[in-house]
């Protein structure tokens, strides 16, 4: 054999070594991304993991290294794999897809818009990129972007789950209550009786905000046929009833939350407030008491202090009241209530100073106004 022919043998079996080289990293490319279909992630990523140690910049491999910790919900280290491949291959889809959607699950959600609209230059009518790019967008407070890329949505697919749900979020989030209740409405009429519970509990909340209270009655009643117990529906139903002056039933759906969450110190003092509505004082206090045994509560406070009043205990009451007024120094009811226990224990000018302590805030309130209107011209 010539020198030549001995060259061209070796040229040849250095291919057929690299070919057969090639092949099993494509093999085990196509294993691992079948064991990660299968979730079987400990064997995808050896499978990886052996590419990787023979190719570090393999662009399957880094994204699939990437796809099998975001799964793991390692985010931090799928974003290592993820952006060593873009730094290699700045348009791989794949990694720009894993990699923000890694970002939104560590709620950098600027990060992750940043990432969302370089993909969006490649494949920008992909609806499930496009709700996830809203969706980080809305969580940012970007209320426009996040409005055009979810209505964006529902021009290429009509009455899309995911962007009606969004976008009554959105809205809510942004007090347009009004809004918000006709995407959440949509999703009603489409799905009726097997749309999702949590759009039951969002129509009925934005009828309580906009005090449509029987309207929303019936939307948390039909969740409560649905999930018995569901917390946001008893606690939108007893809302609702608190907001028509029907303490018995709100004391129910209180009642009923506590018999499974009996340490929430908000639902205690809730429940107290609608014994002292209905004159159960006694009772009212031991629900008061148990909610600060928890931790401070300014409501709790405020309700002791009611009941002192209304027993003629006002020292004791004005006491509660002046320990409230810093935490909360812009709540013109502490003010008045002072005032008025001053005036039944007959310190007029303790009344008019309480009041003007609210006016030198620079605030001004009609409530404030009127009372101390009154007392300067000597009327009770």
């Amino acid at each position: 054999m010539n020198e030549q022919q001995h060259d061209e043998s070796t040229e040849s079996l250095d291919q057929e070594t690299f070919d057969e080289q090639q092949q099993h990293l494509a093999e085990l490319s196509k294993n691992g991304y079948q064991y990660l279909k299968e979730n079987l992630i400990d064997q995808a990523i050896t499978c990886f993991n052996e590419i990787l140690s023979v190719e570090p910049e393999n662009n399957y491999a880094l994204v699939g290294m990437g796809d099998c910790l975001r799964r793991q919900k390692q985010c931090s280290d799928a974003v290592t794999y993820y952006q060593a491949c873009l730094d290699k291959y700045p348009d791989n889809n794949y990694a720009l897809f894993g990699l923000a959607d890694c970002y939104r699950t560590m709620r950098h959600y600027n990060k992750a818009i940043a990432v969302w609209e370089e993909y969006l230059k490649y494949d920008h009518e992909n609806v499930s990129v496009l709700t996830r790019v809203a969706d980080a967008h809305r969580k940012a407070r970007n209320f426009d972007r996040s409005r055009e890329l979810y209505t964006m949505v529902l021009e290429i697919e009509r009455d899309n789950a995911y962007a009606l749900i969004g976008l009554g979020h959105l809205h809510y989030d942004f007090r347009k209550h009004r809004e918000a209740l006709s995407y959440w409405t949509r999703m009603h009429e489409i799905h009726g009786r097997d749309v999702d519970i949590r759009v039951l509990t969002s129509i009925g909340n934005c009828h309580r905000k906009l005090k449509n209270f029987e309207q929303g009655v019936a939307f948390f009643r039909e969740a409560l046929d649905r999930e018995p117990g569901n917390f946001y529906a008893l606690f939108g139903l007893a809302d609702c009833y608190r907001g028509m002056n029907r303490p018995e039933e709100s004391l129910d759906a209180w009642n009923e939350i506590l018999s499974r969450d009996p340490k929430n110190k908000v639902i205690l003092t809730r429940a107290g407030d609608a014994l002292r509505s209905l004159g159960r004082n006694e009772e009212a206090e031991i629900y008061y008491t148990r909610a600060l045994n928890i931790e401070f509560d300014l409501y709790a406070v405020f309700g002791l202090a009611m009941i002192a009043k209304e027993a003629g205990r006002y020292e004791d009451a004005l006491r509660s009241l002046e320990r409230l007024i810093p935490s909360d120094p812009q709540n013109h009811r502490l003010y008045l209530e002072a005032a008025e226990c001053h005036l039944s224990l007959g310190n007029r000018h303790e009344a008019v100073e309480v009041l003007n302590r609210f006016n030198r805030q620079g605030i001004r309130n009609r409530y404030i106004g009127d009372m101390l209107a009154r007392l300067t011209r000597g009327q009770p």
